[in-house]
């Protein structure tokens, strides 16, 4: 059973940041303009870029990149600052931590290249695996659940073995926004989302947040931000509080609807070679897997996925089909999955992840839940799977 749904913060999303409202707009207006009006002589600039009084240059600050920053804040009960992308945000915590080491295994194949630019600045760096022993001095990157597959990592065993030595943790959390879950309950030092993704919401974006627990730690990031450059352009920042305004709305939808789906799904897979499933006469045997944080097992340690999601499952996660061609070809049967890379949207997306990622499992494909009615998607998928059957296409 999937953990039940907690509290929304519906109205931190709507309200949280009315004290920056500057004009009598209800909807926040969209501002093109890269620089401000100075301050009288006397009338004193901005000394608090998390809270201005006034704005000097979009690079530092502007209103609706610091309105999201507020309710994006109040979400994760921590100190949030956005960039111009996922990718951004994570070679700027590679900067804030300075690691020697970064211990990664796994997960989403722009971290670990974003990790190899690094490493040009930083030649005498290593990378280790996240089961390797650590030292004073590593950053654990721990993405949980991962990608492509959707499955759960624990992040008080890692918090705890990084911390014992001095280190650092740091969660990717892109597939499980709040309120699925909240990193620092378990230890975390630092949270990375892909706002592209469910912050954002609509396919219309790209962004990057870092959430840290304290101010000083916000100071610095910010500071570096600036000097970096990569921030989060005028017409994104507008986008990305629209989207906000309904964030605790499609979340929990996409999250019980993946869920819903995929104890159907492994229902199918269960389902063997010469016998059909359901009242849709699926042929059991071209499903043989679903991987999502739902179906795994308590571990040998005690860890159990629901304990650490505790507001919902995630609705991205994969499956595999019985041979690489229906895995290719299933994206381009499908009538309301659209066959795109990318997740989160309102828009449920099918991704045959070997054409992005060449190390994935080649009958491997990754589902992105949307909005649309758990029927609808049943039964798209249902008449896709039979028409790969009846009408096979080769790669």
């Amino acid at each position: 059973m999937a953990p039940k749904v907690v509290e929304r913060k519906g109205t931190h999303l709507v309200h949280a940041d009315d004290h920056f409202r500057r004009s009598q707009d209800v909807a926040p207006p969209i501002s093109v303009t890269t620089t401000y009006l100075s301050p009288l002589p006397g009338e004193g600039g901005t000394s608090d870029y998390r809270n201005p009084a006034r704005h000097v240059y979009s690079r530092y600050t502007q209103d609706n990149s610091t309105r999201a920053e507020h309710i994006i804040s109040k979400l994760t009960d921590g100190f949030a600052l956005t960039y111009s992308s996922g990718l951004a945000a994570s070679f700027s915590a590679l900067m804030f931590y300075r690691p020697k080491r970064i211990a990664i295994t796994s997960g989403y194949h722009g971290c670990h290249a974003t990790i190899q630019v690094y490493l040009k600045a930083a030649p005498h760096a290593k990378v280790i695996g996240i089961d390797d022993e650590f030292q004073s001095g590593d950053l654990c990157w721990l993405e949980t659940p991962l990608n492509p597959t959707g499955e759960s990592r624990d992040i008080r065993y890692y918090a705890d073995k990084i911390h014992k030595v001095g280190g650092k943790i740091l969660v990717d959390s892109t597939f499980a926004p709040p309120p699925l879950q909240h990193p620092f309950k378990f230890g975390a030092d630092c949270i990375l989302h892909s706002g592209t993704k469910y912050f954002g919401g609509h396919s219309d974006l790209l962004c990057g947040i870092l959430v840290v627990p304290t101010k000083e730690d916000w100071d610095v990031l910010q500071n570096d931000r600036t000097y970096l450059g990569n921030c989060l352009g005028s017409l994104e920042s507008w986008l990305l509080l629209r989207s906000l305004r309904t964030f605790h709305l499609r979340v929990p939808r996409q999250s019980e609807t993946a869920a819903a789906l995929v104890a159907w799904l492994d229902e199918l897979a269960s389902t063997p070679s010469g016998q059909f499933f359901g009242k849709e006469r699926i042929p059991g045997g071209i499903l043989i897997r679903v991987w999502h944080s739902s179906l795994q097992k308590k571990d040998e340690r005690g860890f159990e996925p629901s304990t650490q999601m505790t507001g919902g499952w995630n609705p991205t996660f994969s499956i595999q089909l019985a041979k690489p061609e229906y895995a290719a070809w299933l994206p381009h049967r499908l009538n309301y999955f659209t066959p795109a890379t990318s997740l989160g949207g309102v828009e449920s997306l099918v991704e045959y992840r070997a054409s992005w990622d060449p190390t994935s499992d080649p009958r491997a494909v990754r589902l992105s839940i949307g909005v649309e009615d758990l029927a609808d998607l049943k039964a798209d998928l249902g008449q896709a799977l039979k028409q790969l059957v009846n009408a096979p296409a080769k790669l």
